[in-house]
């Protein structure tokens, strides 16, 4: 099993990995099968279920839709272009792709929202379909965006997890107890094997300066939502609050005033940035989704501005080890709200940021393991219930909980010598098990929770 540092960390565009960039990256994926198909086509159309039916207006799952069918990609994504494009086809009822004839797409008309029963693979399900110039479906195929922006055909996800086409790995670990015995084995910390399965199959230097832009792309992604105020769109009137949290801690600076604790506001005010970022439709890391994009930033930048001996020559080393527990986390149970729950996306965040910076602390492979796993245990339940389908509450402010949550999961487990009770793989397995068992109400369908209980919404 082999899930990339950039598998885990892509560059993309809020609210939602799973109902923004998911969508469109199968709208892109459909266009391909069509540019090499032997037919001529004249339209378009695409329906929407499950998750991306109940919440999809709110996680703007229809503009991903359009504008993924109109050859717009997630990290190449130009608002101001979008924008053009959007109203284009709007008025015109066409899309003209890269290498494709126009065709007819009226969004009107010809993208559905299915309230229905979920489709049989996953919650968020789409179908896309191209038809000739009677309206006859010539071309379809299922998509699933199973979280995280990671899309799958229905023939994919029918042929099991354990599909991995590429160069062999040197530290295949399909499980914690296998990283940590094959850390113990060769002498290797988590981190220097991620970075030897990564070179193995994209070399050094592309590890290297994608791990840059990731960062960067994080760090700016903070820098932006720490500067913006105002009301962010969808309806809620929500106040972004990042900003003006910030000013006041700065104020404070050198002032007497700030108690211990205040250090809990500073990983709020940065998370919540990144976090108003994605739900503005800002450019974001998901990390490992959208909707918990804002918690392992707002580590990584606690840990820099505010431990002493930090030092960003040691960033690579906190995103490979937290993208090693990522891909635990996604290959074992799921890193998607809609299918297990925020627990899913804000516990796998923890959990990725606990273990990266116990690593960059000091913190040895068992101490690293045994922080993931606290992190993510005391997300275990935790449902997604955006009001109005929306990703601001309570995903904001979550947000900023769960670093503070990773801190702590760090230093509790650097305290001690890394045996504890329960392992990681336990826990991981419960996730499964809890957003197995989960009401469906409460896994990103709007239909519960704070959802149906927030006044006036």
């Amino acid at each position: 099993m082999f899930l990339s540092v950039f598998d885990m960390f892509k560059v993309g565009v809020g609210p939602s990995s799973s109902h923004t960039m998911g969508p469109m990256v199968a709208a892109a994926r459909f266009l391909d099968v069509l540019r090499a198909a032997p037919f001529e086509f004249h339209g378009l159309r695409a329906s929407l279920h499950g998750s991306l039916a109940f919440t999809g207006i709110g996680h703007a799952t229809d503009r991903a839709t359009i504008l993924g069918l109109a050859g717009f990609l997630p990290d190449t994504y130009d608002h101001a272009k979008a924008e053009t494009t959007l109203a284009a086809i709007r008025e015109n009822g066409h899309v003209q792709p890269e290498g494709l004839p126009r065709l007819q797409f009226n969004p009107r008309e010809d993208l559905k929202f299915d309230f229905g029963p979920n489709l049989a693979g996953h919650a968020n399900g789409m179908i896309l379909m191209a038809t000739d110039a009677q309206g006859d479906v010539l071309m379809q195929e299922t998509y699933y965006s199973i979280g995280g922006g990671f899309v799958m055909t229905e023939a994919e996800l029918a042929a099991g997890k354990d599909t991995d086409e590429g160069a062999p790995v040197p530290y295949p670990f399909k499980s914690a107890s296998e990283m940590l015995e094959m850390a113990q084995t060769s002498g290797k910390s988590i981190a220097e094997m991620k970075q030897a399965n990564e070179i193995a199959r994209g070399g050094a230097d592309g590890l290297a300066r994608g791990c840059a832009r990731i960062w960067q792309v994080m760090n700016e992604c903070i820098d932006r939502g720490l500067t913006s105020d105002g009301i962010l769109p969808g309806g809620l009137n929500v106040k972004r609050r990042a900003k003006s949290i910030h000013d006041a801690l700065q104020a404070e600076r050198g002032m007497n005033l700030n108690a211990p604790h205040t250090i809990n506001d500073w990983m709020s005010a940065y998370a919540m940035a990144v976090n108003e970022e994605n739900a503005a439709g800002g450019q974001v890391v998901t990390a490992p989704t959208n909707g918990a994009a804002g918690v392992l930033p707002a580590v990584i930048r606690y840990w820099l501005d505010h431990v002493p001996g930090a030092t960003t020559t040691r960033i690579d080393e906190f995103l490979l080890t937290s993208a090693a527990i990522g891909g635990l986390v996604k290959f074992n149970a799921s890193i998607s709200g809609a299918e297990a729950g925020c627990q899913a996306e804000v516990g796998s965040a923890a959990a990725m940021a606990a273990a990266g910076l116990c690593a960059v602390m000091g913190g040895t492979p068992e101490q690293i393991e045994n922080a993931a796993e606290i992190a993510l245990e005391h997300h275990l339940g935790m449902t997604c219930d955006p009001v109005k389908g929306l990703v601001q509450v309570p995903c904001i402010e979550r947000n900023g909980l769960g670093a503070i949550k990773a801190v702590s999961a760090a230093s509790l487990a650097l305290r001690g010598d890394g045996t504890h009770l329960v392992p990681l793989d336990s826990v991981i397995e419960t996730m499964r098990q809890t957003g197995a068992d989960m009401n469906e109400k409460y896994k990103e369908t709007s239909l519960g929770g704070l959802a149906v209980n927030v006044p006036n919404c």
